[in-house]
Order: structure tokens, then sequence, then C-alpha cells
């Protein structure tokens, strides 16, 4: 460091020659992320919490209710009308904190956890954090989990069992409601990682769109992660974590003597109550028919997209939501993309993975289509 401080127009220099070369979403070519750009009111929210500290909450109680009343809202759109939980930094805190809970809540020597094959790498941390081995099932042609070979790699030791609605590969959603009665067959933990499909698949099935259930509604689920900092539209970082009753939580519970409320819940002990006055924001902004109809535009274009590459000759997998994968049998796709400026990812199989995103419009969907039509032999 240092000995003095820059002045105001070094550091305002520095700032900005860095954010040059930030890839910007208003261009419309990041089409590999599942975040986006942020609405006006959870920026202005953030902004204003940006002193405040939910670890703490007795020196912020203002804020805690901005964020009982934002988690809330996201039980009532998943399935339930007396979840509880936590707004957290994103979608690997709150899988961690699922899988701590169904660890907690057993008493198991060597516990595992059975998820998916396209499971989040999410797990695998939480994995080596908590001691658990991960059990994988594989996965349908559809990118859906084998339901069935979930069922064979159950053993005693199992504490959880995982179901993805929305996996980030391929835009997947499990069969959740086979996994639920499973799940209360065999008297086994159920979380479902819905960090992408949870602001998505609720407003595809107000929109006539045919969905898979996968929330509270199922008996057998216990917690859920989603990400507003995603298809939510808040700032980032924004995850939250809903567990079906506050019993679940009492697991988890540690004291803090020395703040203002005796007991924490959460892996984190400093968070942003930034974040969680800029989730309440934006949800009480847009309200259902907001999301309905930012859902709606993403899925327009990804039909569209998908009509084009079919024209074109390109192998199209059929889209569960707004996520495209995608390959054409002479052409190195992703490598041509990315050598024009789009931000684009590969699957495990070296497909293209795209994500319509509220930030790409139809015309940026209208020129990746004139590119690709220039890629195609």
């Amino acid at each position: 460091m240092q000995e003095k401080g820059w002045s105001r127009e070094e550091l305002e220099a520095a700032l900005r020659e860095a954010k040059r070369r930030d890839m910007s979403y208003g261009s419309g070519r990041i089409l590999s992320s599942m975040c986006t750009t942020p609405h006006r009111a959870g920026v202005e929210a953030f902004l204003r919490f940006l002193d405040t500290n939910l670890g703490d909450p007795g020196l912020f109680q203002g804020t805690k209710e901005l964020e009982r009343r934002a988690v809330g809202e996201i039980a009532s759109l998943l399935g339930s009308g007396s979840a509880k939980g936590f707004i957290v930094s994103g979608g690997t805190e709150a899988n961690i904190t699922a899988l701590w809970v169904a660890r907690e809540l057993s008493e198991v020597r060597k516990p595992e956890v059975v998820l998916p094959e396209t499971a989040h790498f999410s797990f695998e941390k939480a994995a080596r954090m908590l001691g658990l081995r991960l059990v994988y099932a594989r996965a349908l042609p559809d990118s859906s989990v084998d339901v069935e070979d979930v069922r064979r790699k159950l053993t005693p030791r199992t504490v959880a069992v995982v179901g993805i609605a929305g996996n980030t590969e391929y835009g997947g959603v499990d069969d959740v409601e086979a996994l639920s009665e499973l799940a209360e067959e065999r008297g086994v933990y159920l979380h479902v990682d819905a960090a992408f499909g949870g602001f998505v698949l609720p407003f595809l099935g107000e929109l006539g769109y045919r969905v898979r259930r996968f929330d509270f509604s199922l008996p057998g689920v216990c917690s859920i992660t989603v990400d507003p900092h995603k298809m939510g539209l808040a700032p980032v970082p924004a995850g939250c974590i809903l567990f079906r009753g506050e019993e679940l939580l009492e697991s988890l519970q540690v004291e803090s003597p020395y703040l203002s409320m005796p007991v924490q819940c959460t892996l984190l002990g400093t968070r942003s109550g930034a974040s969680a006055a800029a989730v309440f924001a934006v949800l009480k902004s847009m309200g259902r028919e907001g999301y309905r109809r930012v859902v709606e535009e993403c899925m327009r274009n990804t039909l569209r997209l998908k009509e084009g590459l079919e024209e074109l000759g390109f192998i199209v997998r059929e889209p569960w939501m707004n996520l495209l994968v995608f390959e054409h049998p002479e052409a190195d796709v992703v490598g041509e993309l990315r050598r024009r400026g789009w931000a684009v990812s590969r699957t495990r199989r070296g497909e293209a993975r795209v994500v319509l995103m509220p930030h790409v419009k139809r015309e940026h969907v209208e020129e990746l289509i004139e590119v690709l039509r220039e890629i195609a032999p």
C-alpha cells in the first residue's frame, strides 16, 4: 500500500480503465451468464442500505423486516405461506446451507447425498466442507435425472437427495414430484436447487407453458435454493435459501453473545442488508405481472433463436426454459462466436450453450442468427 492516497482523478482513471475492459450486458453479447442488468429499483435500494449488516439485526430492525417480507414473497411464489429462510450471497451459499441442515438432522456416519450428474459444482464444495460423499445419478437424454437410478443409489447412509429445477448446463428440470414421493417413502431430506428456474418456471406456468412442479406444494420438499440475482433481476449478490419450517433451522444455531441477537443460523456472520433491501424493492416494483412479461419476452427470443438455428441446419436441444444448447456437425460454433466477440460457453459435450436473459433483446437475437449464418458451412 502506498503512503499517500490517490487523487480522485487518479482513482477515477483506474476505475474507468478497468470498467472499459469488462463486457457489458447492454451489448447483448453476454450469452453465457445467468445474471443480467439489475432493475433500477434494486440498485437504488442497494445503495441506500449499503451500510447495514443483517448479521447484527437488532441494529437494523427495518432492514431485517425487509428481508422477512422479501423471503415471504419468494416463499409464496414457491408454494408456501410459511417457509422461512434468508437472503444469502447466492446459490452456492444456499446449497451449502441446505446440505448442512440435512447433515445436522441425521446421525449417520459417513453420510451420502444422491444428486443428478447435472448438479451445480457448488455441491462439490459443500461435500468437501461438510464431509459428505456425493453419489451421482445419471441423466436422461432430456437432461433430467433418472429417478429410478436415484432410487437404486439410496442407502442407509443417504442423508439427502437433490433435485434440480433448471440445471445450469442444459436448463433441465428434474421430476421433483417423483423425487418428493421417493423422499417421503424413504424418510430422506429433499433439497431442490432452483437457483435459475425459481424465477422462471412459476411464470412459465402462468403463461400456459407446460412445466413440472418443483416447489413446496410437493410435501417431500424440505428446502429450495433460488437466486433473485438471476431472473429475479436483483443486483449481485442476492441468493435465497428457503426451508419448509423454521424448526429445520434450529440445527444450525450457534451462540453470538456479544451481538444484538443471541444466536445465528446462517453460514455467514456478516450479511449484507443491502441485498435484502434490493430484493424486496425489485419484487415489489415488478409484481407477478412484471415478471410474467419478462419471462414471456425471454421465451419468445429463445424460440426465435431456436427457429433460426434449425433453419440454418444446427442441431438444437428442445429448451426447458430460456436456455438453448446447440451444435453444428461441421463447425466449431463456440470458438467462432468467441472470436467474433460473443460470450458463449460449452457444455461438457462441447455443444454451444446460450442463456437468453432479459438483457438479450430481439435485435441481438437477429444479429446472432446472421453471425451464425456466416459460421454454418
